[in-house]
């Protein structure tokens, strides 16, 4: 039960799934754009390159012949992967997956036109004329994303006519990748945005985490909690969209799922084919698995029995606020006089503003109060600083 994995994308997220497939005796490459990355400080070697780049990244797989090409980001050059499959190299969750999932059109197109999931009203455009028709025809507030890009760069919401310019250039000039289209999202109003972290695995069903709780700036991750107050209706529609839309993309691992809960229906937003990054507060120890174990024994084809809630966790992420290569970060010794907290940090070797440093983590209870809870993470968090 050995395996050689390479792990494309080593960011906070790769470094967690890293530290789980070691404790499981495997064998990691990390790569990346960049050296010093969170993933490679942990994994048992590395590799830097542009995975955009097709020749850069057929040869790195040809050097290291790795057994599973595990993606943690989107910017990768995924029509790659249908060859590397059919040479014998399983792809997480699957090429198909990573294809469709790193890149909005053909997942909202899946999701809403094929599978018939409910989603927001929505428009692309490749210029800014065929932009102005679709907000005309949206209407205003509308959603205004990239169709690839991470960790919300580029999104944003256009609220009047003399935004329209400057939202659709902070859209186009913020893609990833040599796509440059965006897309229009009706505003849906929501009272609640969920992700639902899904398991498909190679021999059982698929599983549910408790619903997790998150609130977005930017279009990013602030914080998180769970579990989250939800319906039992809305719960079950969400897992069947879940299910639907995992299951058509084929594959094993751990997928993010991401709905809005509105005072009438659930509707489907976004779909990550790896750990999610609202799911960090599942290192709070909120579930008897944290989603980077279940991602890790999902992919190695191992048993996950059951997932089960343990206790209430909520998270709060802490943010650099200016560009440098040195930096410190102080607090933390503050931050864990609280009682039910610990702290991730995450290792990047540069900052720039609104980049994720570290994440505060705090639990108690099943029945905890969430709001205190919250308040709780958050005044962890902001007794961190990078300076």
């Amino acid at each position: 039960m050995h395996k050689k994995i390479l792990l494309l994308g080593s960011g906070e997220l790769g470094k967690e799934l890293v530290i789980s497939l070691k404790r499981l005796g495997q064998t990691v490459i990390a790569a990346d754009s960049y050296s010093g990355a969170p993933a490679m400080q942990v994994a048992d070697s590395f590799a830097i390159l542009d995975m955009l780049n097709g020749v850069e990244l057929d040869a790195v797989v040809a050097q290291q012949q790795p057994d599973l090409i595990v993606p943690e980001i989107e910017a990768i050059r995924t029509e790659r992967f249908y060859d590397y499959e059919k040479h014998g190299i399983q792809v997480v969750p699957s090429a198909k997956a990573a294809n469709f999932t790193m890149n909005r059109k053909l997942i909202r197109d899946l999701a809403s036109k094929e599978l018939g999931l409910r989603t927001a009203n929505y428009f692309y455009a490749t210029t800014f004329e065929e932009f102005t028709t679709a907000v005309n025809e949206i209407g205003m507030p509308c959603v205004v994303k990239p169709l690839m890009s991470s960790s919300g760069k580029g999104q944003s919401v256009l609220k009047k006519e003399s935004d329209q310019q400057t939202v659709w250039e902070y859209a186009i000039n913020n893609s990833r990748g040599d796509i440059k289209e965006v897309i229009i999202e009706e505003f849906i109003s929501f009272h609640t945005e969920i992700t639902l972290l899904t398991v498909t695995q190679k021999n059982g069903i698929t599983l549910f985490c408790p619903p997790i709780g998150h609130r977005q700036e930017r279009g990013d991750y602030q914080e998180s909690w769970q579990p989250v107050a939800i319906s039992e209706n809305d719960y079950t529609d969400a897992c069947e969209m879940a299910e639907k839309v995992t299951t058509a993309l084929t594959g094993a691992g751990l997928w993010g799922v991401e709905f809005f809960l509105t005072d009438k229906d659930v509707y489907f937003s976004e779909l990550s084919p790896r750990p999610h990054d609202t799911g960090m507060v599942t290192l709070a120890g909120t579930q008897n698995l944290s989603e980077f174990e279940l991602h890790a024994r999902a992919i190695l084809g191992l048993p996950i029995p059951e997932i089960k809630l343990e206790r209430a966790g909520a998270s709060a992420v802490v943010l650099a606020n200016k560009t440098s290569e040195q930096f410190s970060i102080i607090g933390i010794e503050k931050a864990l006089e609280q009682s039910n907290t610990d702290v991730r940090v995450f290792g990047k070797p540069g900052i720039r503003p609104y980049r994720r440093m570290a994440v505060a983590l705090v639990y108690d209870k099943t029945n905890a109060d969430m709001t205190l809870l919250r308040k709780k993470a958050k005044t962890a968090a902001d007794h961190i600083s990078i300076e």
